[in-house]
């Protein structure tokens, strides 16, 4: 596996092998594979046909098999599609320094354009970001810091500099700015705090025969403002199907330009960071400037 961050932890089928006789022997004799398509804080690795392990290699993600045990099999009851609910909860062992998860493995594949039609995947996950947010988070964990569905200011110093000195997006960086402007003048979120998934990008959807049927990959929940689950529209969706996920979400104009900010602050910063790294992850963070730059551009015409 590739290299994404300098001080990311290794990992290895191997170490696998060693944590699961440590503290879950009725899975040790399970053949233990790498699962290719991973994402930038966790690898994956098949536990046999049915589970697999969630290994976060970078510090941000050591929370989330902690978040995914307490707060999936709740929402789990309450959603219309199916979320990896971790069976167990390993602790640091074997040399790897964090709390790891065993999930089950959900069938599907990531959405593509041809194994699900866009508009119907706009109307189901639409459905499903419905659902989420009429969940109660009363006793939800709040969104903190600069994390999404927090307030935008808190990123402006960072976007900011982040723009100004960007190598990738110098021949875009006037429009790109112009989208996170527009995004800080909208009016803030004064609603209640919703459930929100954060990171409905491609790879953390699948669909079976055509239709949506689980979310994965959970890091980002919390409560907050609701606008960051609407980046679907810049991520999956163009033409007609952003037209229906817009009208299927159905929140007001102030929270679509602040989800075009939660969709500019992290692709920014993508650009030049996975250059080297993962230069498919940068160059879908510059497709995705290029597409909130122009619907900024359509809105105003």
């Amino acid at each position: 596996m590739s290299r994404l961050h300098p001080d990311q932890i290794d990992t290895s089928p191997e170490l696998v092998g060693l944590l699961l006789e440590e503290q879950f022997p009725r899975w040790a004799g399970l053949p233990v594979r790498r699962v290719e398509e991973f994402g930038t804080d966790h690898h994956l690795y098949r536990l046999g046909d049915d589970l697999v392990a969630r290994l976060p290699i970078i510090g941000w993600a050591v929370d989330q098999a902690g978040s995914d045990a307490r707060w999936l099999p709740w929402l789990a009851r309450q959603l219309p599609v199916a979320l990896p609910a971790p069976l167990a909860v390993g602790r640091p062992g074997a040399g790897y320094p964090y709390p790891w998860a065993v999930v089950p493995w959900l069938p599907g594949a990531n959405p593509d354009g041809v194994n699900a039609d866009p508009t119907a995947l706009a109307r189901d996950l639409a459905g499903f970001v419905r659902a989420l947010h009429a969940v109660d988070a009363t006793d939800g964990p709040p969104r903190t810091g600069t994390q999404r569905g927090t307030p935008l200011a808190g990123l402006d110093e960072g976007v900011r500099s982040t723009l100004a000195a960007s190598t990738g997006l110098r021949d875009v960086a006037d429009a790109a700015l112009a989208v996170w402007e527009d995004a800080m003048d909208a009016a803030a979120y004064d609603g209640r705090p919703v459930w929100i998934h954060g990171d409905l990008m491609a790879g953390n959807l699948l669909v079976r025969d055509g239709r949506l049927s689980a979310v994965i990959d959970w890091g980002g929940l919390g409560t907050g403002d609701p606008a960051p689950d609407l980046c679907p529209a810049f991520w999956l969706f163009s033409g007609r199907s952003r037209e229906v996920w817009r009208a299927e979400t159905a929140y007001d104009h102030d929270t679509w330009r602040r989800a075009r900010g939660w969709i500019i602050a992290p692709a920014v910063a993508g650009v030049d960071y996975y250059a080297e790294t993962f230069p498919a992850m940068a160059a879908t963070a510059r497709r995705t400037v290029e597409a909130v730059i122009a619907d900024l551009a359509a809105s105003a015409q």
